[in-house]
């Protein structure tokens, strides 16, 4: 099947990869940290507030892409430590309804840069 990659422009710039890419009705979401739209981290040291601009990001790219948070079908997120469970799924519970798609969480050492805590992301079926 082919696949579109999609130019987006309600998120971040990116280098050297892209935010998300289509085939049929399956979107593949990159990776989301907690950047804002002009690309500066939100919330550095405060995994909530990162945790709120990584479901804005994803958010935003659904929309673009003709879905919303409740088409996911599968996240996977990566925290920075341990402490962090309990701030990101507080604010989960905010952007995402119970039963929460399936998601695997990792505990990892470091994101691409250290002041990243948190980064997720999502396949969506949109139909």
């Amino acid at each position: 099947m082919a696949h579109k990659i999609l130019e987006l422009k309600s998120v971040h710039p990116t280098i050297g990869y892209s935010h998300a890419a289509k085939a049929g009705n399956t979107l593949y979401i990159a990776g989301q940290i907690a950047n804002d739209i002009d690309g500066k981290l939100v919330g550095p040291g405060d995994i909530e507030r990162q945790a709120r601009q990584v479901f804005t990001n994803l958010k935003n790219i659904l929309e673009e892409a003709g879905g919303n948070l409740s088409d996911i079908v599968k996240m996977t997120t990566f925290l920075t430590h341990y402490d962090f469970i309990k701030g990101y799924r507080k604010v989960r519970s905010e952007w995402l309804t119970e039963p929460f798609p399936p998601n695997t969480l990792l505990i990892i050492e470091s994101l691409a840069l250290p002041e990243f805590m948190i980064e997720v992301e999502a396949t969506a079926v949109i139909d």
